[in-house]
This record gives structure tokens, sequence and C-alpha cells, in this order.
């Protein structure tokens, strides 16, 4: 599978417009991330663009997320990395990579930096800086969905949290277009 046909697929099988550009999100941070370990850049982007691919399906039932994604997923003819790392970003599998790791990391970072644009007056990414980021963070009703726990895994990978804050905010700043910021 290229990335062309997931994201055919994607749109498939989510309509929220949201959710692809949150997909659209992680994908630009996964490669960024691929980027800074010397792996494979194409399957740390579809394992972004392909993560929630059945969120659709499963908003009701979120034990399910990930492995119904899995399913879906069968059919193709995917790296098992990729699989794997969809399935650890809702702990349904441990962490056995580092792809593993940026997923469950970058996922709820995607969402908070997005909620600090929008909070921002200009609604844009580019207003977005470390600082503002930083301040944010700290406030626990500020983008509750974006777990902070998860995010701070991140030193898992060896990145401290503001490099790492940094480091996807500068990702989809590349991409803003794309995400309507």
């Amino acid at each position: 599978m290229d990335r062309t046909q997931a994201l055919n697929l994607l749109q498939q099988e989510v309509k929220n417009e949201n959710l692809i550009k949150h997909s659209l999100a992680v994908e630009a941070c996964m490669r960024t991330f691929a980027r800074k370990f010397e792996e494979d850049q194409d399957q740390w982007g579809l394992t972004g663009i392909l993560h929630d691919l059945d969120y659709e399906y499963t908003a009701d039932d979120p034990a399910r997320h990930a492995l119904k994604t899995a399913e879906m997923l069968e059919p193709y003819d995917l790296p098992g990395g990729i699989v794997h790392a969809i399935k650890a970003h809702n702990s349904k599998a441990d962490f056995e990579s580092k792809m593993d790791i940026a997923l469950y990391t970058v996922d709820p970072t995607t969402g908070f930096i997005i909620a600090c644009a929008l909070m921002h007056p200009t609604k844009k990414l580019s207003s977005v800086d470390l600082k503002r980021m930083k301040k944010r963070f700290k406030e626990k009703n500020f983008a509750r969905g974006a777990h902070r726990d998860q995010i701070r895994e991140c030193q898992k990978l060896g990145i401290e949290l503001d490099d790492f804050l940094q480091t996807c905010l500068t990702a989809m700043q590349e991409i803003s277009e794309d995400l309507g910021l």
C-alpha cells in the first residue's frame, strides 16, 4: 500500500473531516520522527494515516479501537510493524519499537497542538510557539483529551518534552494548509 492508497482508504472509511486532518497531522509528525531516527518514512507515514481508520466504527466501543483497524487492514500487504504500532497506540499491544512509542505519543500531541492553534486569536499554527504550548500543557482543563502522561512518554524515545512538542509543531506547520490552520 502506498500513501495514495492509504489516503483513499482513509477517505472511504472516515467521513469526519477533522479526523482526516488529524490523521494527516499524525502522518506529518511520524514522518519527521522517522527521519530523525533514520527509519522508513513511508512506513511511519502510513502508520500515521491509518491509525484511526476504525474510529467511526468504534467510537461507542473504544475497547475495539485499533483492533477493528487491524481487521480492516488484513487484506492489504502491510509490514507487520504498522499494524502492531496501530494496536499499541490504543494499548492493545506492547511497545516493541520506536514507531510504536512515537505513534502513542504523537497521537494526543497533534490534538493538543491543534487546540493551541484554535485558542489563538489567529487560529493559525504559525502563531503557536513552544512558550504558548508549555503554558497550556500545564493547564489541566485545556485540551483534556490530550493526555499529558501519554505525551510525556516521548522520553522513552530519548526526546525531552520541549523538543518533542517543537518537532511536532514544526511538522504540523509544514502542512498547515492541509490542516486548514
